[in-house]
């Protein structure tokens, strides 16, 4: 695949008829729409710089530096930054590397496939420690945030939406191309794997094309066919691990860091668990989603012939214009990278395919 795209190729008529022909499991027309019905899940606050705050537990008093005030919220314990003027200006959870920054408002949109927008002030880091109470005192952190304070650099959001339909190539020094628009998987022409549209297991490595040496020893080799494509854990760890150097596993069972499947990261000890699994069922979908924040990795139950694995992840991305709870990960039906509503509208609250098949989410 030379050169730039304007959009996703799209596979011919009869290619797609004799696949979808080996396939019991196309899912794309059930899930095409968000389903109409009692709301199942509440989203009733991400913070959003409006002195709200997602999840349940009082606000403490905290202590004043200059026109900063620092207070402390539970489930999950953490630390939160406000201005003179009350507005949140950072959120920091014990245990976890990732956090929310207010910054310049920008506009996530994805046209080709969705009329949703996300405008947010949120910009979500990668921290070089974990949080703890009282870190605001440590140098690290006085550093790490001086640097950050108010950055248009590269986020978590930014690099996500560096892969999307129509993203624009980028290459480093050495010529690789480390950004641009990424499919999910090569198309799957002989019907294995249970006859889905496309294959997964493209991991990062696949989609740069390159060796990468993991820290257990274990070297990661990509396959021609999958050049330039990512399922959806391999997408996340393309833009935690990959971009922002959170460390990867090589496996679900090997090494350390961000474990290789969607099942793997839902189930390991890496972050807090914000949203806790207890299980895979439909009755096992949380009651509610006032914990999650940006960033957060949300886990997914969608195909029953995985057993007791989970088999999707993404990554929340905040609200639309209309109020939902959006989040990005790549999907075969798209065929890459996507917020859009192919297969399913992205949304986590409601009662459409998505929002019932969310079982557990995770603060890395």
């Amino acid at each position: 695949m030379a050169g730039k795209k304007k959009s996703r190729p799209v596979v011919s008529g009869l290619v797609v008829l004799a696949l979808v022909g080996t396939s019991g499991y196309l899912t794309v027309e059930l899930r095409k729409q968000d389903e109409q019905g009692v709301t199942e899940i509440t989203n009733v606050g991400v913070l959003d710089g409006s002195g709200r705050s997602g999840g349940s537990g009082g606000e403490s008093k905290g202590q004043s530096k200059g026109e900063e005030t620092w207070s402390r919220l539970e489930n999950p314990a953490r630390s939160v930054l406000r201005g003179s003027d009350g507005q949140v200006k950072a959120v920091l959870t014990d245990g976890a590397r990732t956090a929310t920054l207010t910054g310049p408002s920008r506009t996530f949109a994805e046209p080709s496939s969705t009329s949703s927008k996300v405008s947010t002030t949120d910009w979500v880091r990668l921290m070089p420690e974990k949080w703890k109470k009282g870190a605001e005192k440590e140098k690290w952190f006085k550093d790490w945030y001086a640097e950050f304070e108010g950055s248009k650099k590269d986020d978590l959001f930014t690099f996500a939406f560096q892969y999307v339909a129509g993203a624009k190539d980028k290459k480093d020094a050495q010529g690789i191309r480390y950004a641009g628009d990424a499919s999910f998987g090569p198309l799957n022409t002989t019907g294995a794997e249970g006859g889905d549209l496309r294959l997964e297991q493209s991991d990062f490595y696949d989609y740069l094309g390159v060796q990468y040496p993991f820290r257990d020893g274990v070297i990661g080799a990509p396959e021609t066919a999958r050049a330039k494509s990512v399922d959806c854990s391999g997408y996340m760890r393309l833009v935690l691990g990959y971009r922002a150097r959170y460390p990867l596993m090589s496996s679900d069972n090997a090494g350390d860091g961000l474990p290789r499947t969607a099942n793997g990261m839902a189930r390991s000890k890496q972050g807090v668990d914000v949203l806790p699994l207890a299980g895979v069922t439909a009755k096992d979908r949380p009651s509610g989603i006032d914990q999650l924040q940006p960033g957060d990795l949300a886990f997914f139950k969608l195909d029953q012939r995985t057993g007791e694995r989970l088999d999707h992840v993404g990554m929340v991305l905040g609200y639309d214009t209309e109020g939902h709870l959006i989040f990005v990960s790549s999907r075969e039906e798209v065929n890459g990278p996507t917020i859009g509503d192919v297969g399913g509208v992205s949304r986590l609250d409601g009662n459409g395919y998505y929002a019932k098949t969310l079982r557990s989410a995770k603060r890395l």
